[in-house]
């Protein structure tokens, strides 16, 4: 009997120790790192403003005057210890003079290209509404995310939807991605105000426009024009991504990006002069011939790398180069460099210097040089022959220990930025970002 209680005694202390052993290993295997630890906020903001003489609205010849205000906040949620989803909330308010001119003969002050008109598109707000999701494994070398989006102004509405797939291999020091997007969107077409009374079954030089208004030059206008029938744009975008840790001090990223857009890729509002139609003018600004003509497909293709190199405590080098192609004819490569300096353990400041060069798009035309019998034609100089140069300045503050609070919010960074950025042409441009990153307690 004695022999019979020990032999059970052991047995009993083996399914004991075994149950014990699995449940240690069950708790190690189990616990993780949270991908996100707590809920964290980021209000981003910038002021834009930008100038030049060569206005697509106005046909190439005109202001480019516009200066923008955006707000943005970006809400991260720690959903489980894999799962974070994200809310992206922006609203964008701009005043164009360039923009202005769709219709300058608003009764003010003689229309002129080179002056804003009063009218209703001279201002407008764009929103943004953006919801994504990520889930990442136990091991956390597989990330797994979704994102639905929504934006909208005057003229234009926008509905996207993408998804993508991250890898990392070799202890975390190799990455692998792929992420593919979709964005249907949706033109209210508005058009240059002195083409509306030739759309079909309007009254044409019969209208009041003419009427109340002296045409200078050819008397007898007779523009080029048809609305569009078809409205609608789609873009379908994939995007390869690589990541290799190379050295302690040395990391390098390739990436290629792929995009179909197909639809309406005419801007309607856009004015075209041809070289073989004689000029109509009202006060100072000259009527179109037509409207901005292109092709209903293009196909984008992108290939670029980043090698980032840590040189001590204070410095490091952030290099960029992208190489860009298009079926309309452009080529543009892209060249930067960034060097953070570390000055203080809270403080950083960025210098940044960015070289830009572009070929034109075939379609591209200046200021009357189409011909009323090409097929495509533009005079929107983004589509131009170009070189630029931005210069930047950041700083940033951190406090990993979030010591200021506003209300829960603990402040953990703040950046300042600030790019001036000009052209070989007459066009130029400034931004001030801002962004605050806080933390819920």
């Amino acid at each position: 009997m004695k022999n019979s209680k020990t032999i059970f005694s052991i047995i009993a202390f083996l399914i004991f120790s075994i149950s014990y052993a699995q449940q240690t290993q069950d708790s190690v295997k189990t616990y993780k790192k949270r991908v996100l630890e707590t809920t964290e906020v980021d209000f981003l903001t910038s002021y834009y403003s930008q100038d030049g003489d060569n206005a697509a609205v106005s046909g190439g010849l005109g202001t480019e005057d516009l200066t923008d205000f955006t707000g943005t906040f970006v809400v991260s949620i720690p959903l489980n210890d894999d799962d974070v989803l994200t809310i992206d909330a922006g609203v964008s308010a701009y005043t164009s003079a360039s923009s202005s001119n769709v219709d300058p003969f608003d009764g003010g002050q003689p229309a002129d290209p080179f002056v804003a008109s009063s009218g209703a598109s001279s201002s407008d707000v764009w929103s943004n509404l953006t919801g994504s999701y990520s889930h990442s494994s136990d091991d956390r070398n597989t990330i797994v995310s979704g994102k639905l989006s929504v934006s909208s102004e005057y003229d234009y509405f926008s509905l996207g939807f993408g998804g993508g797939l991250t890898k990392l291999f070799n202890e975390k020091n190799t990455e692998v991605s792929i992420n593919a997007n979709v964005y249907l969107d949706k033109w209210n077409a508005i058009y240059p105000s002195e083409l509306r009374p030739f759309a079909s079954g309007a009254n044409g030089l019969a209208n009041g426009l003419f009427t109340n208004n002296t045409i200078t030059g050819n008397t007898n206008y007779a523009p080029i024009f048809n609305e569009f029938s078809d409205e609608s744009r789609n873009s379908y975008s994939v995007a390869f991504g690589f990541s290799q840790i190379l050295s302690k001090n040395l990391q390098g990223s390739l990436a290629l990006d792929f995009v179909q857009q197909q639809g309406l890729l005419s801007t309607p509002f856009q004015r075209v002069y041809f070289s073989d139609v004689p000029d109509s003018f009202i006060d100072n600004f000259q009527l179109a011939d037509a409207i901005e003509q292109l092709p209903d497909s293009r196909f984008k293709v992108a290939a670029g790398g980043r090698l980032n190199w840590y040189i001590n405590e204070t410095f490091v080098v952030r290099t960029f180069y992208r190489y860009y192609y298009d079926d309309w004819g452009i080529n543009s490569h892209t060249a930067s460099v960034e060097v953070p300096i570390k000055l203080t353990d809270k403080f950083t400041v960025y210098p940044s210097y960015r070289y830009y060069q572009q070929s034109a798009a075939d379609y591209f035309y200046g200021y009357e040089e189409a011909l009323s019998t090409d097929t495509f034609y533009t005079s929107d100089y983004d589509l131009s022959k170009y070189s630029a140069n931005q210069f930047g300045l950041g700083v940033s503050y951190t406090d990993i220990f979030t010591k200021m609070h506003i209300w829960k919010l603990g402040l953990k960074s703040i950046d300042l930025k600030f790019y001036k950025y000009d052209r070989d042409t007459t066009f130029s441009s400034s931004i001030v970002t801002a962004g605050f990153k806080f933390v819920m307690d």
